[in-house]
């Protein structure tokens, strides 16, 4: 087997910056509602893995059909050649999701596509007794929508937003496939300033940070798909050695985060260094109102609190009044801000030059753009 489809799963709403990613790692992709799809080499699967900063997950299509009967999902999982993906001693996990099917039973989708991946394998390696399942995790995923089953595996695990450099976070942390996409949506470039008034952990300005200097997001990390014999060591082993090669650990950034919290600030500079960025990225505790800027042409990132307690309303408020005065004096930045607060625009004294609505999580909220004004 020398070409597979695979599926990048993403949020929604992240579904172009994902085929954007894809395309740009030189593989032709089409977009679906939170997935894009593409047919790419095996070698295709180390490569996704370790270079998409905004997909959940990288997932291998086995195959679609229509099935509106046990029957027809027993028969025609069977009919897949599962055995070309997965090793005689692989460990078959199934999970299922069901929207709008006939076959509305998980459980049971579940357990019928176990059986018929089994059955499959039995055959095609000449076992008698049951599957041994000691050796490498291939999570398996049947997904029925309107009738359609999707057979999946997924190579990657962990979801990809574990990049392995999380020490510590806060109450509500954003995930890294989101705080990466926040950077990729503006024209931040790595040698302009940036900025993170409201920190956290830190997120927003280490993905920037990797982002800048081109550090693959999962260098850091391991994948499902390091056990399998379907991807050869050599596909990994050029994948790691291409991701060293691309890297640009010389590149000088100008990051800056800052956080009412001391203890964030602590944690963000744990992540940071946990991530490789050592002191690539400057952390200082203040509040939002004594921000001082000091170059031009720069960046302003970040998710603020959003005020969802009616107690906290009124200091969120504040907090974008000020930010929003601290802004006004300087119009050559561009001011990028996600939240599900309504009134941002209002309390921060600026209608956004855009707006795009966005999930953090299950809350829907829109990132406010701002495009500094160049001199001419």
């Amino acid at each position: 087997m020398k070409q597979v489809t695979l599926i990048a799963t993403a949020a929604m709403g992240l579904e172009s910056i994902v085929a954007k990613e894809v395309r740009d790692l030189g593989y032709e992709a089409t977009v679906e509602n939170g997935k894009v799809i593409f047919d790419a080499p095996i070698s295709a699967i180390p490569r996704c893995n370790l270079w998409l900063r905004t997909a959940d997950r990288v997932k291998i299509l086995v195959g679609k059909f229509q099935a509106s009967t046990f029957d027809e999902l027993f028969e025609q999982t069977k009919a897949l050649p599962w055995e070309s993906y997965i090793d005689e001693t692989g460990q078959i996990p199934v999970s299922g999701k069901s929207i709008k099917s006939t076959l509305y039973s998980v459980p049971d989708c579940q357990a019928i596509v176990k059986k018929a991946i089994v059955e499959r394998m039995k055959l095609k390696y000449g076992l008698i007794n049951k599957l041994e399942e000691s050796g490498a995790l291939y999570k398996t995923e049947i997904a029925l929508l309107k009738d359609e089953a999707t057979l999946t595996i997924d190579t990657s695990g962990a979801g990809l937003h574990k990049r392995g450099y999380r020490v510590g976070q806060g109450e509500a942390p954003l995930k890294e496939t989101l705080a990466a996409a926040l950077v990729l949506l503006t024209n931040w470039k790595p040698d302009q300033p940036l900025i993170d008034p409201f920190c956290g952990s830190g997120t927003i300005l280490i993905e920037a940070a990797l982002i800048g200097q081109n550090i693959a997001p999962g260098f850091n990390r391991e994948f499902a798909s390091e056990e399998w014999s379907l991807v050869k060591q050599r596909h990994w082993d050029a994948a790691f050695g291409e991701a060293e090669e691309l890297a640009n650990y010389d590149q000088p950034l100008s990051i800056t985060g800052s956080d009412i919290s001391h203890q964030m600030i602590e944690t963000a500079q744990a992540n940071a260094l946990e991530a490789g960025l050592g002191d690539l990225i400057q952390w200082k505790q203040m509040q939002v109102s004594d921000l001082t800027i000091k170059q031009k042409d720069g960046y302003l990132i970040s998710n603020p609190p959003y005020g969802q307690r009616l107690s906290d309303k009124e200091e969120v408020e504040k907090m974008y009044h000020d930010l929003g005065g601290v802004m006004q004096n300087h119009p050559s930045w561009s001011t990028y801000i996600i939240t599900a607060y309504e009134q941002f625009e209002k309390a921060f004294g600026k209608a956004a030059t855009k707006k795009r609505k966005l999930f953090n999580g299950f809350i829907q909220t829109n990132y406010y753009q701002y495009f500094g004004e160049k001199e001419n």
